[in-house]
């Protein structure tokens, strides 16, 4: 007698949280691929970014988003939506939450917008290597009077620990169903998207004591080979005074933005990438409707 197919299961979960808890790292972990970057700034995930985990009984679509926050300009309403929009479609909800910073008034607001959409929620409380361990049961406990959450799990999604755990807390809570994208996908971004990403990264790692958040990355080119890809991008500042500071003396800062892009992109499309950027002052981009509009990858045609 034949054995009976073991129930598939899938869905979606969003990942949600404040800025800089550790979502982004948390995704690339879950999905077991680099779907998000990841920097020492709060605030760099400026979409709703999608990426998938595949097990051979279950397909989690998980959707990292902006830290939750109190929009300030029309760039940051827009990374609002994007968490709204990943709570309103969610099967299940991941909070996660820095251990290693006290818990403040940012937290109480993330809270109220979990409230406000009420979705099945496992807590995750990461970064534990930072902290002592007789600091979590207070934390759990604060947390657990605050909200009814399905679980509650201490983490560090840098180094892995409890990653596996929560993966399968996940599945186990998911709906059976059919998987949403092949085997081989594990992000529905495009690839001139995840270029304008990667080099983003690489802008504010060389960049972040002057500018942390005033920068923005557009893909002017994007032309693929069986031997080569090239790739021209724009490099947004805000203010005259801005741009030396991306391109550096001599053009040193920009010629080490685009070599460690370059080994990045390269991981993606391989065997050879040529990376050309430019700087260029738009002020107020972040509250220009065209630029926003066009930084959000899901309105490519």
């Amino acid at each position: 007698m034949s054995k009976p197919n073991k129930t598939f299961r899938s869905g979606f979960v969003a990942i949600v949280g404040r800025p800089n808890a550790g979502k982004s790292t948390l995704i690339n972990a879950l999905v077991g691929a680099k779907v998000s970057i990841v920097t020492p700034v709060s605030q760099t995930t400026r979409n709703r970014i999608v990426g998938v985990a595949h097990r051979p009984d279950a397909q989690v679509v998980f959707m990292d988003t902006p830290g939750i926050h109190r929009p300030l300009c029309r760039l940051n309403e827009q990374m609002m939506t994007f968490v709204r929009e990943a709570l309103e479609e969610r099967d299940l909800a991941l909070m996660i939450a820095d251990a290693s910073v006290p818990f403040g008034k940012g937290d109480e607001f993330a809270l109220q917008l979990l409230a406000e959409y009420s979705p099945r929620t496992i807590l995750l409380l990461n970064k534990i290597d930072r902290i002592r361990k007789t600091a979590l049961l207070p934390l759990m406990d604060r947390y657990s009077k605050l909200h009814t959450f399905e679980e509650i799990f201490p983490i560090s999604a840098l180094k892995g620990t409890g990653v596996p755990d929560v993966l399968d807390a996940v599945i186990a809570r998911l709906p059976e169903g059919a998987a949403y994208f092949p085997p081989d996908v594990y992000t529905d971004q495009p690839e001139r998207f995840l270029s304008s990403e990667i080099i983003r990264e690489s802008v504010i790692r060389n960049t972040r004591q002057e500018l942390p958040y005033a920068s923005a990355v557009l893909i002017d080119g994007f032309e693929e080979s069986q031997t080569l890809t090239r790739i021209e991008a724009t490099i947004l500042v805000e203010k005259e005074s801005q741009k030396p500071i991306i391109i550096g003396e001599g053009g040193s800062r920009i010629k080490q933005i685009g070599t460690e892009a370059r080994r990045e992109l390269e991981k993606i499309f391989p065997p050879q990438v040529f990376l050309r950027l430019f700087v260029r002052v738009e002020p107020h981009w972040r509250d220009d409707a065209t630029v926003v509009a066009a930084l959000d990858y899901r309105g490519e045609g």
